[in-house]
């Protein structure tokens, strides 16, 4: 007789937890274009774009000469250097490699820095819409998050009496995303600065900002948190890394700087889970830094035409609202004004889970619902994707809209 078989029981940990919003998405697309359907999928923030010609002559030429051993688990001296002269040029502060850890994309750096410090009763304050991750990765290290919610009004950005009321003896950090994902929102220097005035009154409270999305700003890129606030460069851990700026998602590089002390916490962390980061990709992430800038200059001015002709048609539908984007690639259009329509199929629309369930059935078009990032009722389209497809998804969705009705 075979022994039985043990009933599986996740962790607590994992319970905790949920599959990404985005990965989700993006397979059931992906399941539906290869059943045969023709669908535009909008769901994911992935440039459209080849990696630079320079970059992957980089990882070519490591591979040459063998450089295919294990890697530091920090990252290579080199790399850390200039990330390290980088952000030195960013913020005006003095930057050291050795506060500086290279991981497999900006989110495990995330992951590793929550790791590294929160513990059960500690509190994480996440102004919303949010990117999905940063909630999860709170859980699943112990900590509680804290959503704060920002009215599009004030174009989605934190207002500092709301992130004063939020912050407590538990809090252990703010978390910022500038420019956000799902809605394109900035901070400008009196943004940060009132911010900066909160903070200054809760000492113990760390702040990570999430900035991969520093080199994609539409108008003049506003000051760094740290030019305008350097007394609080101690308690900032900076997020980045090349998969955006550089079409380099698959390379699942990012890089995170901050204070020695938390920098070590996290390499500790990063040595018991990954390791090192691919020595190739390190090699292709340096060429990206160091290298020609050209590719950036050129993905930004596609990607402002891209969000002209996106602001201009979502604008135009009824129903539909947007505030415009000021950096980032996506759109996060708010339909509360198609809430209580009727599909054509009798299906009510109750609620922004609706309406791109809508979109997909009927029109095609895979987008995500604003109830994954934390704020109803919204819709987040990317605008990665070429403007032909871009055009195609558009004319889906004013056509199905169109045939949305008024519930008796």
């Amino acid at each position: 007789m075979s022994a039985p078989v043990p009933e599986f029981r996740p962790s607590a940990r994992v319970a905790r937890v949920r599959m990404s919003p985005n990965a989700v998405a993006s397979a059931r697309a992906k399941a539906l274009r290869d059943a045969g359907r023709d669908i535009v999928n909008l769901t994911i923030g992935e440039p459209d774009f080849d990696t630079p010609a320079h970059v992957r002559a980089a990882a070519e030429q490591a591979l040459a000469r063998g450089d295919t051993r294990y890697p530091p688990t920090e990252g290579v001296a080199a790399l850390r250097a200039a990330v390290a002269a980088k952000v030195a040029r960013d913020t005006g502060l003095a930057v050291e490699p050795a506060q500086v850890l290279v991981g497999n994309g900006a989110k495990q750096l995330i992951a590793n820095a929550f790791a590294a410090t929160v513990e059960a009763g500690d509190e994480v304050v996440i102004p919303a819409p949010y990117w999905p991750s940063f909630p999860d990765a709170v859980r699943y290290a112990g900590g509680t998050p804290v959503f704060v919610p920002c009215a599009e009004s004030r174009g989605f950005r934190l207002a500092p009496a709301d992130l004063e009321a939020a912050l407590g003896p538990a809090t252990r950090w703010l978390v910022l995303n500038a420019p956000c994902n799902p809605t394109g929102a900035d901070y400008g220097a009196e943004d940060w600065a009132a911010l900066a005035e909160v903070l200054r009154r809760h000492p113990g409270v760390l702040v990570l900002l999430d900035e991969v999305y520093e080199q994609i700003r539409y108008g003049r890129p506003p000051p760094h948190l740290l030019q305008v606030a350097p007394d609080l460069h101690e308690r900032v851990l900076l997020v980045s890394g090349v998969s955006k700026t550089y079409a380099m998602t698959g390379w699942r590089l990012g890089y995170a700087t901050g204070a020695r002390a938390l920098i070590r916490a996290m390499t500790v962390v990063q040595s018991q889970f990954t390791a090192g980061v691919s020595t190739v990709a390190q090699a292709g992430a340096l060429a990206a830094l160091t290298g020609p800038q050209d590719f950036v200059v050129q993905a930004l001015a596609a990607y402002a035409a891209r969000r002209e002709i996106v602001t201009q048609r979502l604008r135009a539908i009824p129903g539909l609202s947007l505030a415009a984007p000021a950096g980032a690639f996506f759109a996060f259009a708010g339909c509360a004004g198609l809430i209580g329509t009727v599909r054509p199929d009798g299906g009510l629309i109750a609620s922004d889970v609706d309406f791109t369930e809508y979109l997909l059935e009927k029109a095609g078009v895979a987008t995500m619902p604003g109830s994954a990032f934390g704020l109803s009722p919204y819709f987040r389209l990317s605008f990665a994707a070429d403007e032909a497809s871009l055009v195609k998804a558009l004319d889906r969705i004013a056509l199905a809209v169109a045939r949305l009705v008024p519930s008796r």
